[in-house]
Parts: structure tokens; C-alpha cells; sequence
């Protein structure tokens, strides 16, 4: 059995800045690369005000920014996203409120390639974001 979104979620895997041999994406061979954590993401996410969105590139390129990267690696960044959303999710159907979580529908729209691979019912991240005024 694999392991459980908590358990993925609660990671001892530091983060990592590495130069990268080749191109990848849209980080030229030579960059700096981070390969942040699912923490660092709902971290990020956590400073998004209310009302606010993000996308997976503003996050990308301020990670960066913060951790002294060039680029934030889009793979790791996509899947750490999916990794908070799936641990929040749990963690409100488990009784926390919504205030109690990582905002992750403030970084999840319906153009998102994540949505398609989450478990739960979507119409929770399109509720939310109507509740704050976000566009679903």
C-alpha cells in the first residue's frame, strides 16, 4: 500500500536548489532549480489574502526568488500542489474547518491540469473560490 497524502504531506525530504545538466521545460541547461516540498507550497499558499489567486508560474518564479533559484521546478511544484490540496481536503472531511487549511483553491482553477487528477469532487475548489470572489 502506498503512502497516505499525510504521510506525503509530512515529508523529512529537504528542500533542494541544484543546477541542472540539461534543458527542461522552460529552464535552460545550467540553471539553478529548486525542488521545493509539499510544506513549502501550502507555506505559499498559506500568504495568498483571501479573494487572491496564484497560479502555478507566479508560485514558480517566487519560490525562486525567495530560495535563490532561477526556476522552480514545474514537475515537483505540480505534484507537491496536488499533495496539499489531496492532505487539505482530508483533513476538513476529518472535521477541520476550512480556515484551518492551506488555501489550495486559491492556486487551483478549472484550467488547472491538477484538477484533473484529484480525487474529491472539484465542486469543493469551485465553491471556494466563488466564496471568495475567486473566477471558478
Amino acid at each position: 500500500m502506498g503512502k497516505t497524502w499525510t504521510e506525503k504531506f509530512n515529508t523529512d525530504k529537504p528542500h533542494l536548489v541544484k543546477r541542472i545538466d540539461k534543458g527542461f521545460a522552460d529552464m535552460p541547461a545550467g540553471a539553478q532549480m529548486l525542488i521545493a516540498t509539499p510544506k513549502i507550497i501550502a507555506e505559499y499558499l498559506n500568504q495568498i489574502p483571501e479573494g487572491y489567486a496564484a497560479d502555478v508560474k507566479k508560485i514558480r518564479t517566487d519560490l525562486a526568488n525567495e530560495y535563490g533559484a532561477e526556476y522552480t521546478c514545474p514537475v515537483t511544484t505540480g505534484i507537491f500542489l496536488r499533495i496539499v490540496a489531496e492532505y487539505g481536503y482530508e483533513e476538513i472531511q476529518k472535521g477541520k474547518s476550512v480556515k484551518e487549511v492551506s488555501p489550495f483553491w486559491r492556486a487551483i482553477d478549472r484550467k488547472s491540469t491538477i484538477l484533473k487528477k484529484l480525487s474529491f469532487d472539484t465542486a469543493f475548489i469551485s465553491l471556494q473560490r466563488l466564496v471568495e470572489g475567486l473566477p471558478a
